[in-house]
């Protein structure tokens, strides 16, 4: 019976010593990007498709006031409240301090330069299917902006979703950089691919989750309950949005729907975004959207 004890004794050390090899964070390598050099202007394009200020701005900051990513907005969920960091370019409250592969680590993979799992409410699952040469040049937009010292604030969450470690575990479940859509047919809907998997990450708020909170991607941009308790996020797949190719792309601009209704919540700073991108991009949104597999209402 003893060494039955001292054998299971065994099994479970060697049982948590692979779970926390398994979960740790896993940063790039710091010379990953060495000698990557960024081009502002492109970098702007990406921030904007990326709706970077629409969550890192302070709250209720409106025009040239959202370029200060002072951070400080709320994000209820079922895990708990997250705030939006300062991600200006500060280098003692903001990323200023940081390195390149550091951002690239903290955007495609979710760690910090202290080697700790950001929470999946920072859309890095979306981002790690960024491409490498957008990051350089995010970075490069980045340090253009104006630097905020307002020191971020604590995220509300209880045990046991305040387990940082935990986050490894459901990286291993739920993070990877496939595309959903795996068959894209043109070089238009492979453009609104990249836009609405990646950049745009259309699928954090407009897919449903599991009782984890990994995406459903049987259930592709088919609708979600909204997080903060209020209403749901509407489908945007084919069976739930039934809008033309032109119908899309018209809203996306303008905030205009088919039926002479405007653009309401959160979507308001997603279509201010758009707005900023070129039609060819809009287009190539709603090539996507109408490509993806159809989806009926819950």
């Amino acid at each position: 019976m003893r060494r039955l004890f001292r054998y299971l004794l065994l099994a479970a050390i060697v049982a948590a010593g692979v779970a926390f090899w398994l979960t740790r964070a896993v940063p790039l390598e710091e010379d990953a990007l060495a000698g990557a050099e960024g081009d502002v202007e492109n970098g702007q394009r990406v921030f904007t498709a990326a709706g970077c200020a629409s969550c890192h701005a302070a709250p209720e900051a409106k025009g040239e006031d959202k370029l200060l990513l002072t951070g400080g907005q709320a994000f209820p969920s079922d895990f708990g409240t997250f705030i939006a960091p300062n991600i200006s370019p500060d280098p003692a409250e903001g990323i200023g301090g940081w390195t390149l592969a550091e951002f690239a680590s903290a955007v495609t993979r979710g760690v910090s330069p202290e080697g700790k799992h950001y929470y999946p409410a920072f859309p890095y699952t979306s981002y790690a299917r960024m491409e490498q040469q957008d990051l350089v040049d995010l970075w490069a937009y980045m340090q253009t902006l104006p630097a905020s010292d307002t020191p971020s604030q604590a995220h509300d969450v209880g045990f046991p979703f305040n387990i940082r470690r935990a986050l490894g575990g459901w990286k291993l479940l739920f993070m990877n950089d496939d595309w959903v859509l795996k068959n894209a047919a043109s070089e238009q809907a492979r453009q609104g691919r990249y836009l609405v998997e990646a950049l745009a990450h259309c699928g954090e708020c407009h897919t449903p989750r599991n009782l984890l909170g990994g995406l459903d991607t049987s259930r592709w941009l088919a609708g979600a309950p909204n997080p903060s308790g209020r209403g749901r996020i509407p489908g945007i797949a084919p069976g739930t949005l039934t809008w033309t190719e032109d119908e899309i792309a018209y809203y996306l601009e303008t905030g205009f729907t088919p039926d002479f209704d405007s653009v309401g919540g959160h979507m308001v700073a997603v279509v201010e975004n758009m707005a900023l991108l070129t039609e060819a991009d809009r287009y190539a949104i709603a090539a996507y959207l109408k490509a993806v597999p159809e989806q009926s209402e819950e």
